[in-house]
């Protein structure tokens, strides 16, 4: 997570309790950075593109309203769930 943040990528997650784990979202709270994580664990890899590109301009405008904040990427769009 330090490792991406500090270069200025956005991370992505397929588990949504990573932002319960202290260790891994603290990195998100002190760069105030924006985390986004799909909603379902079992799609295939070709459904998550699919609702990354489905949801780009949303995902655009949660980057831009700044963090620190976590998504769920849903099919038809990301929601809010931390803080």
């Amino acid at each position: 997570m330090t490792y991406g943040l500090d270069r200025a990528w956005v991370p992505l997650s397929k588990d949504g309790r990573i932002k319960t784990r202290d260790l891994e979202i603290q990195p998100v709270l002190e760069r105030e950075a924006v985390l986004f994580c799909l909603d379902n664990q079992q799609l295939r890899s070709v459904e998550m593109v699919e609702r990354l590109v489905a949801c780009r301009d949303a995902i655009h405008r949660a980057v831009e309203k700044g963090g620190p904040a976590a998504y769920a990427v849903r099919q038809d769009r990301v929601e809010r769930t931390w803080p």
